[in-house]
């Protein structure tokens, strides 16, 4: 299921998932509902109208807004095809490695952060992670189906394979790292970030070959990862010449 206007949306206009039907709370007359049922008109979706009481039970302590799109199950990336594509793509190589993020809205933000900043893909860990789920569906704003996400057993020796494929790997902490601003980011690159208690783990950290963080002219010590991710992000696509494209 597919809660929100704006996942909704993304699935409808660019098509990445297969929707079957759209859910609509009776009742609902917005102009973001009207245009939505207007572009499902012209797919031949069938539409159906539900009480909001059963679309929040179906979706607990999710803000559906009154519109879901029932869809074909996710289908995440295989991870040699995702490498394959960022590699051969015009620009150097960038992906995104979660060390088991269990959040589901800090991933949801993650991955729309990593949309946003034209990564190439995202990787994750088949366990002790969150997945995508409607809950990160919404919180992504629908960007899990932009972003390519592949799911592996061992975080470590996809490090190790990427090593391998030519790829510079960085990891980011908050302690005795290199500046964020004194890296050369113009190189293949598998950026890692840790999990919300305990950061990137040690055996991540031993095969990263930099270690980076984020100066901080405050009082803080940490942001929240996709806070973070953006900071980071924001910095490689500057030093690519993103601006002057």
């Amino acid at each position: 299921m597919i809660p929100g206007y704006h996942a909704v949306m993304e699935a409808l206009v660019n098509r990445q998932v297969k929707i079957r039907e759209l859910w609509i709370a009776s009742g609902k007359k917005s102009g973001r509902i009207k245009e939505s049922l207007r572009i499902a008109g012209e797919q031949n979706l069938p539409v159906r109208f539900k009480k909001g009481a059963e679309l929040s039970c179906l979706l607990p302590d999710i803000v559906h807004q009154g519109i879901v799109a029932l869809a074909e199950e996710f289908v995440y990336s295989d991870l040699h095809n995702l490498i394959d594509i960022s590699l051969k793509n015009r620009e150097q190589a960038l992906l995104i490695m979660a060390d088991h993020i269990t959040d589901e809205g800090n991933l949801g933000a993650m991955i729309r952060t990593a949309a946003f900043f034209g990564a190439h893909g995202l990787i994750i860990p088949k366990d002790r992670s969150a997945s995508v789920t409607p809950r990160v569906l919404k919180r992504s704003l629908g960007a899990c189906l932009r972003l390519s996400i592949a799911k592996v057993v061992n975080l470590g020796r996809t490090l190790d394979h990427l090593e391998k494929k030519g790829f510079w790997i960085i990891g980011t902490s908050g302690q005795d790292s290199e500046s964020i601003y004194q890296v050369d980011w113009n190189r293949n690159i598998v950026l890692a970030f840790g999990n919300e208690q305990q950061g990137l783990s040690r055996s991540l950290q031993q095969r990263c070959h930099q270690m980076v963080g984020i100066p901080s002219p405050g009082n803080l010590d940490s942001l929240n990862v996709s806070v973070a991710g953006g900071v980071i992000l924001s910095e490689i696509i500057r030093q690519r010449g993103f601006a002057e494209k």
